[in-house]
């Protein structure tokens, strides 16, 4: 990979010498375009590319606005043989200690366009950040993704071929909206775009040549005609969307649908007018789902059939079975969803749940031992948690096998800061994290473990079990864990019944450790217990099962489908 740095300049004579100081570092080649500017920054710039030979000063005649000066500094550096451009605004807003944070992204994504994620302090102006708000709601409509988290960012590394090639077949805004422009176009050309948290200021005597009226009217044609280009193109896309699931991943490299931002607007809405509110805005996001997310929709049928093969007149499904129960599906989804954040603002107290063998743990805990409990993503354990650390304070580790539940949980902090949860992300269940826990349990903490999911890191290790009349691939790890940890082990299941939410805590194990001899049985009998507890209360309330993704197919398939994908990227990058 060759990068270059482009740095658009229009009477920035405050911090642009401060800039290119902290650039130097980094000895990267510099194109640095003058927008026209006054004589002034003018005789400035041409002093400072003197002062920097890595610098080379590119002039306009006269000021043709923000997009124009990249569109200059992108096409320069293309015809000059590199491959990727690094953007970074001259006034002095981007924290550019995370340059080789955005590099070893794009390294490791050459395809993709990096963009910085704005973490904002108070300095942001409030008219400028409702007003992405707005932008960001039009991005997902045009994109039909929440892909793209943030379009106005000027902190981003292009590749350039793609771009050139946008550039050659579309004429884009030359201005303040250029930069939404070409995230949504470079989107639509097929150019993932991955987003890095970065922190942004607004100096107090920044120059911000953003002209309220001219540049909202100007952002409002864009967004226009953007909209209207995607009821002409985007038919086909949604049409694959609905008619080809997601296959070949497995669960855990599927992406998390919905971004931070958008979650933390559910939260904001939430404080604002608690659920009635985050009801106007969920269920429609929820519909939007439901019709573009095939894969999701297509296992939620796959389960519901499952249950309905067992329990054919079960009083929660239509008979017959319809799309309509699984849209119900989806909407217990996002209703668990908000149960949880009522649970982290401590709306939902331990005496509106029952929870009959509570005592049973609280002995355990009380003597001063930590125990494992075995659960999975059936019900709404999330409560669970929440109003034990709340009410009880008791601490609780949560082994994470991916980042999927990254932005809900960082908002969920937000909410509640004084949380005591300790979400740890590990890549595998196993021996290797004993150690980590080992000092969890002798200080009479919890360890939850989710014995329902198998890791794409262990693919193939695991132990097929009958569930719901077919064989399911179900993980070892889990259990390997519980057996080195030497604790008594229990299942907890979190479910909504009867308008209220019941804790069915069950006693598994005083302990899995055992000889080496006849560890392969006694895992397959434990993985056999399991799943049958699981089978019992997922058939109990099947609306409450949020496994969205092909449970009964079997690791190996994945393996393969990896493998193969693995293959055809690496034709494609040798073509």
């Amino acid at each position: 990979m060759r990068l270059a740095l482009v740095i658009p300049n229009y009477n920035h004579r405050g911090a642009i010498e401060k800039t290119l100081a902290r650039l130097a570092a980094f000895e990267l080649p510099c194109y640095l375009i003058n927008d026209g500017s006054d004589d002034d920054t003018r005789f400035l710039l041409i002093e400072l590319a003197k002062k920097y030979d890595w610098v080379t000063l590119i002039h306009h005649p006269f000021n043709r606005g923000k997009g124009a000066a990249v569109m200059t500094g992108l096409r320069r550096a293309y015809a000059d043989g590199f491959t990727h451009a690094l953007q970074v605004d001259a006034d002095g807003q981007h924290d550019l200690d995370d340059i080789p944070a955005m590099i070893a992204r794009a390294e490791s994504a050459p395809e993709a366009l990096i963009s910085g994620l704005p973490q904002y302090d108070e300095s942001v102006p409030k008219g400028r950040l409702y007003g992405r708000y707005i932008t960001h709601f039009w991005v997902w409509i045009e994109t039909l993704s929440f892909d793209i988290q943030d379009s106005m960012c000027g902190f981003r590394v292009y590749p350039l071929a793609a771009t050139e090639k946008l550039f050659l077949s579309h004429a884009l805004g030359e201005r303040m909206d250029f930069d939404i422009e070409v995230l949504v176009r470079l989107y639509w050309q097929g150019v993932p775009v991955i987003h890095l948290p970065t922190r942004v200021i607004y100096p107090e005597d920044g120059v911000s040549h953003f002209q309220g009226l001219k540049d909202n009217v100007r952002i409002s044609l864009m967004h226009s005609k953007l909209f209207f280009g995607m009821l002409l193109r985007q038919p086909k896309k949604l049409l694959h969307k609905l008619t080809r699931p997601s296959q070949n991943k497995h669960w855990s490299s599927m992406g998390e649908r919905g971004s931070y931002w958008g979650i933390k607007l559910l939260a904001q809405s939430y404080r604002l007018g608690g659920h009635w509110l985050c009801r106007v805005i969920m269920y429609p996001v929820i519909c939007y789902f439901f019709i573009t997310g095939t894969t999701a929709r297509t296992a939620s049928k796959q389960f519901l059939t499952h249950v309905k093969h067992q329990r054919p007149n079960h009083p929660q499904l239509g008979e017959p079975l319809s799309w309509r129960d699984s849209l119900k599906h989806f909407f217990a989804f996002g209703n668990a969803a908000l149960d949880r954040i009522d649970a982290w603002c401590d709306r939902i107290k331990l005496s509106e749940v029952d929870f009959p063998n509570r005592e049973m743990l609280a002995s355990q805990l009380a003597a001063g031992n930590g125990a494992v409990l075995l659960v999975s993503h059936l019900g709404n354990l999330e409560l669970c948690r929440a109003i034990s650390i709340h009410q009880r304070q008791v601490k609780v580790n949560v082994m994470v096998l991916t980042q999927n539940a990254e932005n809900f949980n960082r908002v969920l902090k937000q909410l509640n800061p004084d949380s005591s949860l300790n979400l740890i992300q590990v890549t595998e269940l196993g021996p290797s994290t004993s150690m980590l826990l080992q000092q969890k349990i002798e200080a009479g903490e919890l360890v939850v473990i989710a014995g329902d999911r198998t890791s794409s890191q262990t693919a193939g290790r695991v132990i097929y079990q009958e569930f719901l009349g077919e064989q399911a691939a179900f993980p070892q790890g889990p259990f390997i864990l519980a057996g080195l940890l030497d604790c008594p082990v229990y299942t907890m299941f979190c479910l909504r019944q009867n308008g209220r939410y019941h804790v069915h805590l069950e006693h598994f194990a005083d302990t899995l450790k055992g000889p080496r001899a006849g560890r392969a049985e006694r895992l397959e009998q434990a993985v056999n217990e399991f799943s049958s507890r699981l089978e019992r209360f997922a058939l109990s309330e099947p609306l409450q099962w949020f496994n969205f993704y092909d449970f009964w197919r079997k690791d190996e398939e994945f393996q393969r489908a990896d493998a193969q994908s693995s293959r055809g990227s690496s034709r494609s990058s040798k073509g």
